[in-house]
């Protein structure tokens, strides 16, 4: 006998095809049958005609941390979220040293592991509400092997990177990232990029970057992520595709072309996109103090500022304008002073038609990219991306249809990062589900309100455990790290 039906479903099985009225039965963490039930169970749900989805995974996360700091990922599942890529953008939980923080992806919490086994053991202990998928960071194995020194690593050093990723890959990693506008990524060669990535393509990995540009050389960028799968022979995934700053709004479609123009070609590319028209990140990482960017300071907002917190929740120009500064001054006290270097910033720097032009290639995937800093005023995409998508860009929108937005949240990205037997709506699949009602499931966090939970979303399933129900956390946990499978 099943543990779990829910009847009356319209079911959107994962794979873009139109829904059909259905009901799904759930046995352990299996869905055990799609159709017309005839049979009870102990647990029965009527989803009243509301949408059954496979749950959304979020490709682009930096919840590394928040998978211990905050196991109920309230702000994940909130949004119908039941997976997670973590390890993003260079930086990850792995490899660590016990009682240093500063070289990884974590947030608020110190490692007490060395590798991703170790990292597992952790999670597994703290019992997240939400599944993970690990990719191992090039900025983290840097750091351990060469601090942030600027220059190319000795054999020795390259041989030891090649060891902590290949690791990382062997203990179930997803594959290889790279934040390359960071440091120290900032400071490697193309060279070294394609030799780690070769170890991530030998244990049937993928190479998941942000790139060395997304403005004034963005199309540069694109030909070196290129040029990495090609040489490396594996898959690439673009992370937060975009073109930042007014004056190169609109070369969107050049670099969606080169993507094209290479798959066509014989490589392996796909992206992934947050439906924001800002971004966000450390501050210091932005600027040179030397010479601070004036334009790109009149579009920062404080997030999360350690050294200031009443500046939090503010532009920069208004602050500074209180002040009686130049703004360009203010960003360069700000990131001098003692933290300073622990702000995370909000940057007004993409047009609403890149994201459009984003979301209407069949490649492109859903990443928050949220920070998961919640002292301070996140960027609003922490809580609301899957629902704004839904929302405004499908329902109000029309920029793409319902059951394809469904397809590039849940199997589409499965497939990409390995999450097997997940992301359909099918018998003998993990039970990994989110039942929401498409006229009303909107996003309802914002900037100045940014910790907020979305609303039309009534069911959330994870691993066959009914993780959210009616706007309730049920805290049940069940979550877990997950390892790729070639």
């Amino acid at each position: 006998m099943a543990d779990l039906i829910i009847r009356n479903a319209s079911v959107l099985d994962g794979t873009g095809a139109a829904a059909v009225e259905a009901d799904v039965a759930i046995t352990g963490d299996r869905i055990t049958a799609v159709g017309s039930i005839s049979d009870s169970a102990p647990t029965e749900i009527d989803a009243g005609g509301r949408t059954l989805a496979p749950g959304f995974v979020d490709v682009h996360t930096h919840d590394d941390g928040a998978l211990l700091r905050h196991p109920g990922m309230e702000f994940k599942l909130s949004q119908g979220c039941t997976s997670l890529v973590i390890g993003n953008c260079g930086f990850s939980a792995i490899p660590a040293v016990p009682g240093e923080s500063d070289k990884s992806g974590l947030i608020g919490v110190t490692p007490t592991w060395t590798d991703l086994d170790g990292f597992r053991a952790s999670v597994t202990k703290a019992n997240p509400a939400v599944n993970a998928m690990a990719l191992v960071g090039h900025n983290t194995t840097r750091s351990l092997v060469m601090g942030l020194e600027r220059r190319v690593p000795s054999d020795t050093e390259l041989d030891e990177m090649r060891s902590y990723v290949r690791a990382a890959m062997d203990q179930g990693a997803c594959g290889f990232s790279t934040g390359l506008v960071y440091e120290p990524g900032r400071y490697c060669e193309t060279d070294e990029i394609i030799e780690l990535a070769k170890q991530s393509a030998e244990a049937g990995g993928i190479y998941a970057t942000h790139m060395r540009n997304e403005g004034d050389r963005l199309l540069q960028a694109v030909d070196e992520a290129i040029q990495v799968g090609t040489a490396a022979d594996l898959p690439v995934q673009i992370s937060h595709h975009k073109s930042a700053g007014r004056r190169n709004w609109g070369k969107i479609g050049l670099s969606l072309a080169k993507v094209d123009q290479a798959n066509a070609k014989g490589a392996d590319i796909t992206l992934d996109v947050y439906p924001y028209t800002a971004g966000s990140g450390p501050m210091a990482q932005y600027f040179n103090l030397a010479n601070i960017d004036p334009e790109l300071a009149e579009v920062i907002r404080f997030a999360s500022c350690p050294a200031f917190r009443e500046y939090e929740g503010r532009m920069a120009v208004d602050v500074a304008a209180d002040l009686g500064m130049a703004v360009t001054q203010l960003i360069h006290d700000v990131i001098s002073a003692p933290e300073g270097d622990r702000t995370l910033c909000i940057q007004f720097i993409i047009d609403n038609a890149d994201i459009e032009e984003n979301l209407r290639h069949p490649l492109m995937m859903i990443g928050s990219d949220g920070i998961p800093d919640l002292r301070g005023q996140p960027h609003p995409r922490l809580f609301g991306t899957f629902p704004k998508v839904l929302g405004h860009y499908v329902r109000e929108q029309g920029v793409l249809d319902l059951p394809e937005a469904v397809r590039r949240m849940t199997s589409l990205s499965c497939d990409r990062f390995g999450f097997v037997d997940r992301g359909r709506i099918v018998d003998g699949q993990i039970a990994d589900l989110v039942l929401f009602d498409p006229e009303t499931i909107a996003d309802t966090a914002t900037y100045d309100n940014p910790q907020q939970e979305a609303t039309g979303i009534d069911l959330v399933v994870v691993n066959g455990k009914v993780a959210l129900r009616d706007g309730t956390h049920t805290g049940v946990g069940g979550g877990r790290l997950l390892h790729h499978l070639k």
